[in-house]
C-alpha cells in the first residue's frame, strides 16, 4: 500500500488526484494540504471536493501530516512545489512532481535537492503525450532539416505559465533529436516584417481561450506534404491517473530525479 499526501488539494489538478486515488487498492490518501490560511482548513477533503467523506482532513501545514505518507504529489507553483521538495527531501519522501514554469535555476535546485530522495518531475502526466514524445524523437530524427517545425499548444485560460511545459519538453525532445541548441533556435512568436523561416528555428505557439484542458499538435512542413501529430486531453482525469501511477511506481526507489518515460519504461 503506498499512501499519498496531495498538495493543492481542492485546485484542479490536486482535486482530481484525491478523488481517484479512490479507485486504486493499493493508494490510499493520507494528507490533503492547501495554501496557508485557505477556507476550508479542518474539513473532510472528500466532502470539499464531491468524493464522500474520506476521513482526511484539510490542512495548511505540510509538516503535520508528511511523516504518515510515503509520496508527496505536488501540482503547485514553482515557488510552492520547492517549498514542499525542502520539506519532502528532510523527511526523507519521494515526490510526484507535475508543476511547469520551472527557470533552468529553479530545475537545478530540484535536482540538488532530488540526490537523497526519488523523484518524478514531468510536464505532463499523461501516458498518451509520454508516448508521443518517444514518437516525435524518432519522426524529427528522420525527417532531419528537410522539414521546418512548429508546434502549438492550447490551454485554458486560467494557464499561467507560457508556453506549456508540455510544448517546451517537446521542442527540447526534438532539438536534441535534430542535434540542436533549443535556446538559440526557439522562436516563440513572430509580427512583422520577420524575413525568411531560418531551416534551423523551432517555432512554438501559444493559444489561451475558455477551458481547453491541453491540446498540442507538432507539425513537419516540408516542400508538397506536411506531416501534423496532434495530442488532445479532453479530462484532466488522465492526468490524474497518471500521477497516481507515477506514485506507485517512484515509492521504493532509489534517490534521483526520474520522469514519466521512467515510470512507463519508454528509455
Amino acid at each position: 500500500m503506498v499512501k499519498i499526501v496531495v498538495t493543492g488539494a481542492t485546485g484542479r489538478m490536486g482535486s482530481r488526484i484525491a478523488a481517484l486515488s479512490k479507485d486504486y487498492q493499493d493508494i490510499k490518501l493520507v494528507g490533503a494540504l492547501e495554501r496557508k490560511g485557505h477556507e476550508a482548513v479542518g474539513k473532510d477533503i472528500g466532502q470539499l471536493i464531491g468524493a464522500g467523506e474520506s476521513n482526511v482532513r484539510l490542512t495548511d501545514k505540510l509538516e503535520d501530516i508528511i511523516d504518515g505518507g510515503d509520496v508527496l504529489i505536488d501540482f503547485t507553483s514553482t515557488s510552492a512545489t520547492l517549498q514542499h521538495l525542502k520539506i519532502a527531501a528532510e523527511h526523507g519522501k519521494a515526490m510526484v512532481i507535475g508543476t511547469t514554469g520551472f527557470s533552468k535555476e529553479e530545475i537545478q535546485s530540484v535536482r540538488d535537492m532530488c540526490k537523497g530522495m526519488p523523484v518524478v518531475l514531468a510536464p505532463n502526466m499523461s501516458v498518451g503525450v509520454n508516448l508521443l514524445l518517444k514518437i516525435l524523437q524518432d519522426v524529427a530524427r528522420v525527417l532531419g532539416d528537410d522539414y521546418d517545425i512548429e508546434i502549438v499548444e492550447a490551454h485554458h485560460r486560467l494557464k499561467k505559465d507560457a508556453p506549456s511545459g508540455t510544448a517546451l519538453k517537446m521542442a527540447q525532445v526534438i532539438a536534441d533529436a535534430v542535434n540542436r541548441n533549443l535556446d538559440e533556435v526557439a522562436v516563440y512568436a513572430r509580427k512583422g516584417m520577420t524575413g525568411e523561416r531560418t531551416k534551423k528555428e523551432i517555432g512554438i505557439q501559444t493559444v489561451r481561450a475558455g477551458d481547453i484542458v491541453g491540446e498540442h499538435t507538432v507539425l513537419f512542413g516540408g516542400l508538397g506534404e506536411r506531416i501534423e501529430i496532434t495530442h488532445k486531453a479532453s479530462s484532466r482525469d488522465t492526468f490524474a491517473r497518471g500521477a497516481l501511477k507515477a506514485a506507485l511506481w517512484v515509492a521504493g526507489r532509489a534517490p534521483g530525479l526520474y520522469d514519466m518515460q521512467d515510470v512507463l519504461g519508454l528509455k
